[in-house]
């Protein structure tokens, strides 16, 4: 049987700007085709098994020729599978999607088209610029700044479209510059109309310079704007001293190490990125399974009844130790009688999605504050099973043997290093590309140093912000700095932290250029 092949725009580079369906197609695919302008973090929507193959394009740079990707297309839908071809922006806006659903035509193959945000408006929006306004531009056009090479001659009409139309959005143009303003001028364009060059349009890195149609070219050279750029004319561009918005982000410009473990970093990745920054997850920890393949925690489980107080001092602990529950066709029902402490507000809310309410948590969420809370309900004949990482500190058990109770410390995880590849990173570090590095728990500074291969000078001009005093510390006693501290030890704690650190003197990505 035939596959299909989901023609789909991947929009201009911020990933919320996917549509639903877009990302539907992309989860069920086989294989992900996609472009040099598709954001990777689109990739993590796909199947685990699905085949990645890349075919991205730069200017005088291309994986595939155009004809090949048509051609691969019509492979791997004549193999019966389904096929996601991801392309930036729109598919049918200069994406060549109608170039690429004509072969899957020619060759009696389904294809589906799933529109796309295009740059030509989203990241002239990002940027504060409307194309059109009431009163200032009734109309706006997209051209090409790069038309098809092997045309005889352009296809473009200059005398009407440089005069005719309020608002030009030019896609592809930054190496045609000193042409399209030529030609624009020669017919009839004013020389002191504003313009735009928008770079990187809705990402975290955005460049926007102001110039004139008469300036751009020069102003494009002498700031060392590359591509991928919009090119964006008309007197729209006015109203962005007014109305931008992404640049004024607290976090815009600022490009931040996540080192928490991939299954985890999403939600810090995704505060700070709506604050503005442009974040790099490269963890440096992996959870995985007790060194005892969880024999220590399945007979904890058997019997729980002997218990009469759980601890859970982290996420991950809860959700290896309700994993291992209902693997042994146990619910919640058997811990009737158990009263359930948990260390963190994360942590209590991670037991709320089980149907459990701890019985005790902490104001300040570390181990210490726990002691103290427990501490009138604690005696010689206390049980207590305490459920954790294998690396956690042995403060807790140790103060709760010496309030007399007797004390089970069951290991439901390991953090080890993580299995990635930080040699990018530290070509960053180096280069000065990091303006700073989250720690989330001490491992994650113990790891960082082990992939960096203990070269802690890669460090010095890097801001680090910590989860709490314990990882701070742990900065501190391996020669970093903790320059930031949350005062609530959790998620949230840590990017009000960051954002309270940033927020009375924040300096924008780059000085713009007036026209």
């Amino acid at each position: 049987m035939a596959g299909i092949v989901y023609l789909i725009g991947a929009g201009p580079g911020d990933t919320g700007l996917l549509t639903i369906k877009g990302a539907e197609c992309i989860k069920k695919a086989d294989v992900i085709v996609y472009d040099y302008l598709a954001d990777n973090k689109l990739l993590t929507l796909a199947d685990k098994h699905a085949q990645f193959i890349y075919v991205g394009k730069k200017a005088s740079q291309h994986t595939m020729q155009q004809e090949e990707i048509n051609q691969l297309l019509v492979n791997k839908a004549r193999e019966g599978k389904i096929v996601a071809r991801l392309k930036g922006g729109d598919p049918f806006v200069f994406g060549r999607g109608g170039e690429e659903a004509l072969a899957l035509k020619n060759n009696s193959l389904p294809f589906e088209i799933i529109p796309g945000v295009t740059s030509a408006i989203a990241a002239a929006a990002y940027a504060g610029i409307p194309v059109t306004h009431r009163k200032i531009a009734s109309s706006f056009a997209v051209v090409t700044g790069h038309e098809d090479p092997t045309r005889k001659e352009s296809g473009l009409n200059w005398s009407h479209l440089a005069t005719g139309v309020d608002t030009l959005v030019f896609l592809m143009g930054v190496g045609k510059l000193p042409y399209i303003t030529e030609q624009l001028m020669k017919n009839g364009r004013a020389a002191n109309t504003p313009a735009a060059l928008i770079r990187w349009g809705t990402k975290p890195q955005q460049e926007v310079l102001l110039t004139t149609v008469e300036n751009a070219a020069q102003d494009t050279k002498l700031h060392g704007l590359k591509p991928p750029a919009i090119f964006v004319v008309g007197n729209v561009v006015k109203l962005r001293d007014s109305l931008k918005w992404f640049d004024n982000k607290i976090l815009f410009g600022k490009n931040i190490l996540i080192t928490r473990s991939r299954e985890q970093a999403s939600k810090l990745t995704n505060q700070l990125e709506q604050l503005g920054a442009n974040c790099l997850e490269a963890p440096t920890i992996k959870i995985t399974d007790p060194d005892d393949n969880y024999a220590g925690l399945d007979k904890s489980i058997d019997n729980i009844h002997t218990y009469d107080w759980l601890i859970f001092t982290s996420v991950n602990g809860v959700e290896k130790f309700f994993d291992r529950l209902h693997c042994k066709h146990h619910d919640t029902r058997i811990l009737n009688h158990v009263k359930i402490a948990a260390i963190g507000g994360n942590t209590a809310e991670k037991l709320l999605t089980y149907g459990i309410k701890a019985d005790c948590v902490p104001e300040e969420f570390r181990a210490e504050s726990l002691l103290t809370k427990l501490q009138p309900y604690i005696n010689k004949n206390s049980h207590i099973l305490l459920a954790r990482a294998k690396e956690a500190r042995a403060i807790l058990p140790e103060k709760l043997h010496q309030a007399g109770a007797a004390v089970d410390v069951i290991q439901c995880y390991r953090t080890v290093t993580a299995d990635f590849d930080y040699s990018a990173i530290i070509d960053k570090l180096k280069a000065g590309k990091i303006d700073l590095i989250t720690f989330t728990s001490s491992s994650t500074v113990l790891n960082l140093l082990k992939l960096i291969n203990g070269k802690t000078e890669l460090l010095n001009d890097v801001l680090t912000a910590c989860i709490g005093p314990i990882t701070a510390a742990t900065c501190r006693a391996h020669g970093l700095k903790s320059n930031i501290i949350a005062q609530t030890y959790t998620i949230d704690g840590l990017t009000n932290a960051i954002k309270n650190f940033y927020q009375p003197a924040r300096s924008f990505h780059k000085p713009e250029n007036k026209y």
